[in-house]
């Protein structure tokens, strides 16, 4: 099995609802997002995927997220934008672009809110 791995980040603002203590305040992070798929083959040069495939399409959801106060989007309305849902989101849209690219398949993705704090997310049946 080969696996790979990326590193991207991105910028934004929350809000914790329910939380009762300083994280339902307005507040941002820079979230750092490490992003793990993995392969049983390689393609005829020798690669599970292009990096450069995978940030495109890495960076194409993370680009929705950048800059903006997650709760006003549409995926974070009914539930909060934690680091757990945010890893879930991604992860999620990620195996979707994966779809095209056989035998590559996302394994997991984790958002760090600092850089001591993390959550991940996976698919249990794929570990």
């Amino acid at each position: 099995m080969f696996e790979l791995r990326i590193k991207t980040e991105f910028s934004s603002a929350h809000n914790l609802r329910g939380y009762q203590g300083q994280c339902e305040a307005l507040h941002g992070h820079n979230w750092y997002v490490d992003v793990l798929v993995k392969s049983p083959v390689l393609d005829s040069i020798g690669l599970v995927l292009d990096f450069k495939v995978l940030k495109s399409y890495t960076n194409e959801i993370i680009g929705k997220l950048d800059h903006v106060y997650l709760n006003e989007l549409d995926e974070f309305k009914a539930v909060n934008p934690s680091s757990e849902n945010i890893a879930k989101y991604i992860f999620e849209k990620l195996e979707r672009k994966l779809t095209k690219h056989k035998k590559v398949t996302i394994t997991k993705v984790t958002v760090f809110e600092s850089l001591r704090a993390s959550a991940s997310y996976f698919n249990e049946d794929q570990q």
